[in-house]
C-alpha cells in the first residue's frame, strides 16, 4: 500500500467537496478547483474525510494512488490558503515594475520584457528587485514562476538574474589570473 496514498484527507470547515464519478471538485473561500481522477483510482467522501483507494496492486494503480491523493490534497490547501512563490532579481540595473496586473522587467536586454498575468494568478511587486506569484493552483503558480525565472536565469559566474527567494546559486570560478 502506498504510504502517501492511504493517508486520509481531512476537509476543513468552509470547504465544499463534491465527488461525482471520476470528477472531484473543491470549493472554498479563495475559489474553486476540479480534477478528473484516472480510471483505476476511486475517491470517496465520508464524514468530512476523503479517502483515495485503488482496486488492485498493478503497477499503474500503485503509481497513480499517491499522486491522486497529493493532487486532491493540494486542491484543498489551494482553496483555503493558496500558494505563493517569491522571486528576487539580482544585478545592476535589473528591476521589475507593475503595469496594471502585468509586469515589465528591465533585465539588461535592449528592450523591456512584458509578462501578462494568466487568469487565476496574481503578480505583485514588493520592491524593484522582489516580486511574488500567488494563486490557488499549485501547478500553475510554479509554472508561472518558472517562466519568469527563465527570462534571465541566474548566471553561474556573477550570480546575476532572476532566482527564487532563498535559492542558492552554485558559483563557478572565473578565469585564472596571474
Amino acid at each position: 500500500m502506498s504510504r502517501i496514498g492511504r493517508l486520509p484527507i481531512t476537509v476543513p470547515a468552509g470547504v465544499e467537496v463534491n465527488v461525482s464519478g471520476q470528477e472531484v471538485s473543491v470549493k472554498g473561500p479563495k475559489g474553486e478547483l476540479s480534477h478528473t481522477v484516472p480510471s483505476p483510482i476511486e475517491v470517496s467522501l465520508s464524514e468530512g474525510t476523503l479517502t483515495v483507494g485503488r482496486p488492485n496492486d498493478e503497477r499503474e494503480s500503485r503509481s497513480l494512488h499517491g499522486l491522486t491523493r497529493t493532487l486532491v490534497s493540494n486542491m484543498i490547501v489551494g482553496v483555503t490558503e493558496g500558494y505563493k512563490k517569491n522571486l528576487e532579481i539580482v544585478g545592476t540595473g535589473y528591476r521589475v515594475q507593475a503595469k496594471g496586473s502585468d509586469l515589465e522587467f528591465a533585465l539588461g536586454y535592449s528592450h523591456p520584457v512584458a509578462v501578462k498575468a494568466p487568469e487565476g494568478i496574481t503578480l505583485t511587486v514588493d520592491s524593484p528587485t522582489k516580486l511574488s506569484v500567488a494563486g490557488i493552483n499549485k501547478q500553475q503558480v510554479g509554472e508561472v514562476a518558472a517562466t519568469i525565472r527563465k527570462l534571465r536565469k541566474p548566471d553561474p559566474y556573477k550570480g546575476k538574474g532572476i532566482r527564487y527567494a532563498g535559492e542558492i546559486i552554485r558559483r563557478k570560478v572565473g578565469k585564472a589570473g596571474k
